[in-house]
């Protein structure tokens, strides 16, 4: 039955009840055309508006958001929003929610090239490490996205312009998702984004850990070459937590919670990244990065590790693997291995 059958529906039924058919004289609460007009139009109204009314209440429920740094209570759905790490940004527009702020983006600035179409018309508040609170304020936002690990010492300035929540870590990008997901109430987008997530892992380690010419699990190198260093990222990093929820085992040095890279600046200390496999990050836009990364493996020791031996090194995006930090990087990176390894993609 449409709306409109079903309003015509019960208007006739109280019709009915109003006015009987003639010739039957009964005596009705209606016999005043005024009060009947009205007792109509009230019932038709409480039916028409009571399903928007009880969803803007539901809405605008008070909700208390416990975070790293406490609780934080939340009126209705936020609709201006800033995020001040980069996994928050990246997870705000995978929720569909586009910030009306972030902060400027490590490389490419002023945001990373596969979010500017989304974030066209966001301002930008600052750098990750130092906001600019003037610019925030001025936002009028009604939602901060925060990291404990940045902005913890600045927690009473940002509680003082809108509720804040903070993240724990900035590469979590799952409990990134999960927080997100119930302060901008979208809890149904983020668990559908989360189980996406796991169906592709689930797929990708059942398929390499079945072939019978692979030595699973693969041990790995994450290697960040800057212009006069080498990073070597541990498990801890952003794309050493997807690698290791992959199955994927880090070179005994990487392989803590303790440290997300260590500094290298000396090539004696080459042994200690040696592994099966290199994922090497570079920096396309500075020249040097190139030159230092010639350097380095054109070094005797860089020869000796077992990746250079067999060819298992492969050049991936720094903005991807390093920075992004969020629910659509952490796919890219995946889209990224897929397309390494030959993984067939995953059917419905």
């Amino acid at each position: 039955m449409t709306k409109l059958s079903g309003f015509t529906f019960i208007w006739n039924a109280i019709y009915r009840l109003a006015v009987p058919k003639q010739p039957r004289k009964i005596k009705t609460h209606f016999s005043n055309p005024s009060l009947f007009i009205a007792t109509g139009l009230t019932v038709f109204c409480c039916l028409v508006f009571q399903p928007a009314l009880a969803q803007q209440e539901s809405i605008e429920t008070t909700r208390v958001i416990p975070h790293s740094m406490g609780e934080t209570k939340i009126t209705g759905t936020p609709q201006r929003i800033v995020t001040l790490f980069q996994g928050a940004t990246d997870t705000a527009v995978a929720l569909g929610v586009i910030p009306v702020g972030v902060v400027e983006s490590w490389v490419n600035k002023p945001v990373y090239p596969y979010l500017r179409d989304a974030l066209k018309n966001a301002d930008i508040v600052g750098l990750e490490t130092q906001p600019n609170l003037e610019r925030l304020v001025a936002l009028k936002p009604d939602l901060i996205i925060a990291s404990k690990f940045r902005h913890e010492t600045l927690y009473q300035q940002l509680s003082a312009i809108a509720p804040v929540i903070f993240l724990e870590e900035i590469f979590d990008f799952k409990q990134t998702l999960e927080l997100m997901g119930l302060a901008l109430n979208q809890e149904q987008t983020a668990d559908d984004l989360l189980a996406d997530w796991n169906r592709r892992t689930e797929h990708f380690r059942q398929v390499l850990s079945s072939r019978d010419n692979m030595d699973w699990p693969i041990e790995v190198s994450l290697l960040n070459f800057r212009a006069d260093h080498l990073r070597l990222l541990s498990r801890n990093s952003f794309s050493g937590l997807i690698l290791s929820e992959l199955g994927f085992e880090h070179s005994s040095f990487a392989d803590t919670n303790g440290w997300i890279y260590k500094k290298l600046t000396s090539k004696e200390a080459l042994p200690t990244v040696n592994a099966d496999t290199f994922f090497v990050f570079l920096r396309s836009e500075n020249p040097a990065v190139d030159e230092n990364y010639d350097n380095w493996r054109n070094h005797p020791l860089w020869k000796t590790l077992k990746a250079s031996r067999s060819g298992q090194i492969y050049k991936v995006d720094e903005i991807v693997w390093s920075l992004s930090g969020g629910i659509i990087g952490a796919n890219m990176i995946l889209d990224d291995l897929f397309r390494i390894y030959d993984v067939p993609p995953l059917t419905e």
